[in-house]
């Protein structure tokens, strides 16, 4: 039986890969699908974020004790971040990973890890929003057509807000640990796939185009999907994935 932890990305939760795990189950019979908040978020919402990636993927690999090793994981964003330190610092704790719409230093600049057209939007958020603007931006620059309603989609979204609010400190923490994260120039010893949108719009695609080339591993891109993939389309990420590892010597 194999064992899939899924990471998600800045400020968010287990419950924000929707029916994603679901779907991915019903794909790998016999697998075990599993998430993990990253501290300060969801479950840990009432801890502190640590500052850096790399205590990140510590805080994961403490919590791996006890499940079937080694992993394979499915990360996106700042969760890919935590999962590349995790394999480097943490050698043959992951079997494979499969990272969404991330960026790394060195191998993108600033403007494209953040596309600078989003910064008025981020500005704004920074500056006070209401819970509902929050999500209705973050819905914005993150989709571009999820399939549940947008109505129902927020008001899950204000829900997980509720039940475990993300303080401010904590959101500045993990945006910090993400902009001072810097990836190692060779690529951790396990195998990679990388899966981007072409439609992002807080990540520009050449960021991922730029690792497949440094780490010569494959990447795959969605035509129409936003930053957030899972949501936008899980069923071409669950195929593209049951594909990737088909074609695996």
């Amino acid at each position: 039986m194999s064992t899939w932890l899924l990471l998600r990305g800045l400020t968010r939760e287990a419950r924000h890969w929707g029916d994603f795990p679901a779907l991915l189950a019903r794909a790998q019979p016999g697998s075990q699908v599993l998430t993990l908040d990253l501290p300060g978020n969801g479950q840990w919402h009432r801890g502190r974020s640590p500052s850096t990636v790399e205590a990140m993927a510590d805080f994961c690999e403490r919590q791996r004790l006890g499940l079937q090793a080694p992993l394979n994981v499915i990360a996106m964003s700042l969760g890919a971040m935590v999962a590349v330190a995790w394999a480097q610092r943490h050698p043959g704790a992951l079997q494979c990973a499969v990272l969404i719409n991330t960026s790394l230093r060195p191998f993108s600049p600033f403007h494209q890890r953040l596309r600078p057209a989003t910064y008025p939007a981020l500005l704004r958020l920074a500056l006070g929003a209401t819970p509902l603007q929050w999500e209705q931006t973050v819905l914005r620059l993150t989709s571009r057509h999820a399939g549940t309603p947008q109505a129902e989609l927020l008001a899950q979204w204000l829900g997980f807000r509720r039940d475990c609010p993300v303080s401010r400190a904590n959101a500045l923490r993990q945006l910090w640990a993400a902009s001072r994260y810097r990836a190692p120039l060779e690529k951790p010893a396990l195998p990679l796939l990388l899966l981007n949108s072409a439609r992002d719009q807080l990540v520009d695609l050449r960021c991922s185009a730029a690792l497949a080339q440094a780490w010569h591993c494959p990447l795959r891109q969605h035509p129409s999907a936003g930053h957030d993939l899972p949501l936008d389309d899980g069923g071409w990420v669950v195929d593209q994935i049951i594909d990737w590892l088909s074609s695996r010597p």
